[in-house]
Formats: structure tokens, C-alpha cells, sequence
């Protein structure tokens, strides 16, 4: 143990391998070039212009992977803990830059500040759109905006490890807890490497099982197979300019809360329910509190629709307040009417279903429930401490206690994480922003949710804001998706010294 901490140590006090690190982004462009070559080939048989900016975009992204590949020979193939959160950081930028060239060359004919937008907020399943007339893009476009949520649903460097074995060692270890989000990071395999191939393929498995659900029902192949993407990656992206509502659907909004659900859930925990697992469900306080969480907020819902006067038929009083309650919580953003008509009410319990998301451990977004869960619990500790001041508690999750560590880290990402909401709301203020949509634009970016309210509501879209602003949001979405210390890590000079 002595000599792995020794190690450890001293590979994460040197300076960082910057040519292995190129090295790496050279392998990601190619697989990001591969990815699109999907929606090239849909253009091509659809017969539509955009398989030229497509072709273009391949050529670019691949060449540019290709050079950095064949030009750079690492003297070291040895990654620390900086090397992981600099490469991860690094590949979710490189991936929305080359990722906005389709949107830029191709039929939506965006700006710089827009396409990196729509790309940004694609990788980290956000689902916020500068689109206003998604119906008019092409086949190729619609699909390469809901492939990019479903590759970065579980993540750019883990899927990387699921197809490169040699990274499954501490380079593997050190990439895969700078990009999964979470208190812990608990591996499912004895290797990082299966890890990452078991989570793909049970994300996989779950995607085909949707897309043949959803085909039973009202969509065609293409929309069932981009809404799959889009929901199981909790992403929220739909064909549609209406989103969700423009089926009206029971059975539509029925499979998708139903998977949106399942995307809000630890992946761990699906994987052992699998395995025949079942108790595991249960008895994990995250996944107790998640389902207690979606019950409370319903019947508040109803309480807020009623209260308004806007209910309509049963569909208002059922699967539409637990579509809208799943999709928010869950982070995918789908939109299903106008929940704005539920009242005031409903307006502020969407904040706060954003602003904590689901599960860690999931494909959702938000500052997550296990933190949540860890507030009250210290809260009530604390409370019996004031009581009785000899009194030993100790917060537990799932059985295990928190450390002081996490603790110190719960406190400060809640606070970091706040502090990021509410300097975004300021900043798109003082751009002439309505101070609500400021502050719901603000949260919902950070929480990687994409819903909108006002002018960015289900109607509406994100293309009001103003270019800055757009720049803002997109900062905000990736320091959502990396979970803000991953970032901060970045800009302190420590990081950068031997």
C-alpha cells in the first residue's frame, strides 16, 4: 500500500504530459469523425444538401485527429490526476467545436456563438436549442443533434475507455473519475475498462429497447430512434418544434417518463437489477428518496392545477404532471405543454426539481439527489448534536458513512454550484435579459436541463439571447456536466506547478 501511494503521489506532482495528452485528443476526433459519418450517410440517402457540410466536417475532424495522431510521439504514456481532468475538460471543448461545424455550414446556416451553443449543449445533454424551426433541418442535422446527447450521456473519455483496453490502468482511473458525476464513483467491474463496456452496453441495450417501443406507437423509425437517443441520454433534443405535445400521446409520454425515469436512476443500481438484484433498488436511500421526491412533487402539482383552474381532461391530471415532473427531475426537458398555465406554484417547484436532478451515478444532471439527501440527513444530525452535544451520529448513506472529506466537498460544490446560477442570472440581466427567464435560463443550463420559461419556453427558443450571453451558458453547461472542480481545478495556479 506504501509504494502505490508513493506512486500515486509522485505521478500527480509532475508537470503534465501535454504530447500524450494531444496524443489522446488526435484518437477523440477520429471517433467524433466516425460519429459523423452516421449523419452523412442519412443525408446521402435522403437526398439532402448536407451531406456536403457533413463531408466537410468528416474531412476536418478526422484530418486534424490524424495529424495530432501521426505527428506526436509521447516519450511517456503515463497519465496523472491532472493529466485525466485536463484531457477530460479538453475533449468536451474539442468535441462542441468540431461538433457546431454541421450546424454552421450546413441548412440552420448558425453563427459561431450559436452553433457552439447548439453543440455544447448537445454533448452535455442539456437540450437547450437556438433552433426555432427544428422541423425544417434536415434528416442529417436532426439526427447529428440527438447522436451528440447520446454520446455524451455517459461520456466522451468513457466511451473511449470502453474501445481502447490499454487505457485500463491509472490513465483509465484518472479519466474515468474526472467525468463521472457523483459523491463516489463506484466501479461495477474489477476493471475500468469493463466498467465502461458494461455501462455502454446496458446504455446501448436500453436504447434499442425504447426505439422499438416508441415505433410501436405514433412516431416513425427515424423520430423513435431520436427521441431514444434523446431520452435515455436525458437530453431532451426532439424533431419537433412542439416537442413532446406535438404527438399528444398517452402512450408516447407513458415510455418516455417511464425511460426518463431510468436515465435518472445510478446505472450500477440498474445493472444489479438486471442481475436479478431486485432488493438492491430498495434499499439504496438515493433510490427510495427519488421515488419519494417524484410522489411529493405530483401531488403538489395537482395541487398548484387545481389551484389555477387549468386542468383539462384526465391526461392533465395524470401523465402529463408526471411527464413534466420526470422530465424536469431527470433533466431531459422534454416538453409536453405549457406548464407555465399550472400557476406560480409550479413555476418555483420546477426550479428546484432542476436545480437537484436525479440520481449520481446516472445520465441526468443538477447537483443530484444524494446530496440532497446528505443535507437533510447532516441537518438532522446536526439538530440531535445541538441537543445533545455528546451525542456520536454519523451521516450515512447507503450504509456508508460520509467522510469529513466529502462533507468539505458537498458544501463547497453546493455553494460553488449556486454561486455559478446566480452570477449567470446577473450577467444575462445586465444584457437587457427579463429577469426570470435570466434566472430559469441560468439554472437550467448549469443543471443541464434545457427547459425554458418565457420567451425560452416550449414555443420559444434560446436563439433570444444575446451572443455573450450564449457564451455564458455554454461555460455554464460544461461546468454543469464536469461538476464545476474538474474546471476550477483549471485556473489554479497549483495546477500548472510541478
Amino acid at each position: 500500500m506504501r509504494s502505490f501511494a508513493l506512486t500515486s503521489r509522485s505521478v500527480n506532482s509532475r508537470l503534465i504530459n501535454i504530447s500524450m495528452q494531444f496524443y489522446l485528443l488526435g484518437l477523440l476526433l477520429l471517433i467524433e469523425a466516425a460519429f459523423m459519418t452516421i449523419p452523412l450517410l442519412v443525408c446521402v440517402f435522403m437526398n439532402e444538401s448536407d451531406w456536403l457540410p457533413f463531408l466537410t466536417t468528416v474531412i476536418i475532424t478526422a484530418g486534424c485527429g490524424l495529424i495530432l495522431r501521426l505527428s506526436i510521439k509521447p516519450k511517456s504514456e503515463n497519465l496523472g490526476r491532472k493529466d485525466g481532468c485536463l484531457i477530460t475538460c479538453m475533449a468536451w471543448v474539442v468535441y462542441s467545436s468540431f461538433g457546431m461545424l454541421p450546424f454552421i455550414l450546413g441548412s440552420p446556416h448558425l453563427n459561431v456563438s450559436e452553433g457552439f451553443f447548439e453543440a455544447m449543449s448537445g454533448f452535455t445533454t442539456t437540450g437547450a436549442t437556438v433552433i426555432r424551426d427544428i422541423e425544417s433541418c434536415s434528416h442529417g442535422i436532426t439526427l447529428w443533434r440527438a447522436l451528440t446527447q447520446w454520446i455524451g450521456g455517459l461520456g466522451i473519455v468513457l466511451f473511449t475507455l470502453t474501445i481502447i483496453p490499454s487505457l485500463n490502468n491509472s490513465r483509465g482511473i484518472f479519466m474515468f473519475h474526472a467525468e463521472v458525476t457523483g459523491i463516489t464513483h463506484d466501479k461495477i467491474g474489477a476493471r475500468i475498462a469493463n466498467t465502461a463496456k458494461i455501462l455502454w452496453g446496458l446504455y446501448a441495450g436500453l436504447t434499442m429497447i425504447l426505439i422499438g417501443l416508441l415505433w410501436l406507437g405514433p412516431m416513425n423509425l427515424f423520430d423513435s430512434v431520436c427521441h431514444a437517443f434523446a431520452c435515455i441520454s436525458t437530453g431532451g433534443f426532439s424533431t419537433h418544434n412542439d416537442s413532446i405535445a406535438s404527438y399528444d400521446s398517452f402512450y408516447v409520454k407513458l415510455v418516455l417518463s417511464v425511460f426518463m425515469f431510468i436515465g435518472g436512476v445510478n446505472f450500477g443500481l440498474i445493472f444489479a437489477a438486471i442481475r436479478g438484484k431486485i432488493k438492491e433498488l430498495w434499499r439504496n436511500d438515493v433510490f427510495r428518496a427519488f421515488l419519494w421526491l417524484i410522489a411529493i412533487n405530483y401531488v403538489v402539482t395537482l395541487i398548484s392545477i387545481f389551484h389555477a383552474g387549468t386542468w383539462n381532461g384526465w391526461q392533465s391530471l395524470t401523465i402529463d404532471p408526471v411527464f413534466h415532473i420526470v422530465s424536469a427531475m431527470t433533466s431531459t426537458g422534454f416538453g409536453a405543454g405549457t406548464f407555465e398555465a399550472w400557476g406560480e406554484l409550479t413555476l418555483v417547484l420546477t426550479l428546484i426539481m432542476m436545480y437537484f436532478g436525479a440520481c449520481a451515478g446516472s445520465t441526468s444532471g443538477g447537483a443530484k439527489i444524494d446530496r440532497l439527501l446528505y443535507m437533510l440527513k447532516n441537518f438532522r444530525v446536526e439538530i440531535k448534536r445541538a441537543v445533545s452535544p455528546r451525542s456520536m451520529k454519523a451521516v450515512r448513506i447507503n450504509n456508508q458513512v460520509i467522510t469529513p472529506e466529502n462533507t468539505n466537498e458537498i458544501i463547497a460544490f453546493l455553494l460553488i454550484y449556486t454561486a455559478l446560477i446566480v452570477l449567470g442570472g446577473i450577467l444575462l440581466s445586465a444584457m437587457d435579459f427579463p429577469i426570470v427567464d435570466a434566472f430559469f435560463s441560468s439554472i437550467s443550463c448549469a443543471s443541464n436541463n434545457g427547459l425554458g420559461a418565457g420567451i425560452t419556453g416550449v414555443t420559444g427558443s434560446f436563439d433570444f439571447v444575446p451572443a455573450v450571453g450564449k457564451w455564458v451558458l455554454s461555460f455554464l453547461m460544461l461546468a454543469g456536466r464536469l461538476e464545476i472542480f474538474a474546471l476550477i481545478m483549471l485556473v489554479t495556479p497549483s495546477f500548472w506547478r510541478k
